[in-house]
């Protein structure tokens, strides 16, 4: 086991104890720990990292590009945040990195049309910064139930 998270700046609790880090690759990385696991949402390649990471492409302001891809990596990053450091991050750290942490809200049980809220209370005010990012979460939540 690597761990997981403490509480704080940057850091979201899903209902079931789970932290996961989420921030901005804009900014230098914090203090403390590493993430075990990474998920980049970026339109192009993320640089390399000395911790295992996946890239899931997404440009900015945008969706992934594929939902199914981001339906399974963001369900592998939920399940190893039971026990390992999980950071999800995008170049500014709010929209689609408040996005996908509304997504795993939503995993973790939150139901699909609080998920958005319950990351901008918890996480950042301003995460999920566009319209058709919210229907996403609300679609997610219709794929997960399918899955």
């Amino acid at each position: 086991m690597t761990g997981t998270w403490e509480a704080g700046k940057g850091v979201l609790r899903l209902p079931s104890g789970r932290l996961i880090r989420g921030r901005g690759l804009r900014h230098p990385i914090p203090d403390g720990p590493v993430p075990a696991y990474a998920v980049y949402l970026l339109g192009t390649p993320p640089p390399r990292t000395p911790w295992e990471a996946r890239w899931l492409r997404w440009p900015d302001f945008r969706l992934p590009n594929s939902r199914a891809e981001a339906r399974s990596v963001l369900a592998e990053a939920w399940v190893r945040a039971d026990a390992e450091r999980v950071e999800i991050a995008c170049a500014g750290g709010r929209g689609r990195t408040g996005t996908a942490l509304a997504c795993l809200a939503v995993l973790d049980g939150v139901p699909a049309g609080q998920a958005v809220d319950f990351v901008r209370r918890n996480y950042d005010a301003r995460a999920v910064e566009t319209p058709w990012q919210k229907r996403y979460v609300l679609r997610f939540a219709e794929t997960a139930a399918s899955s």
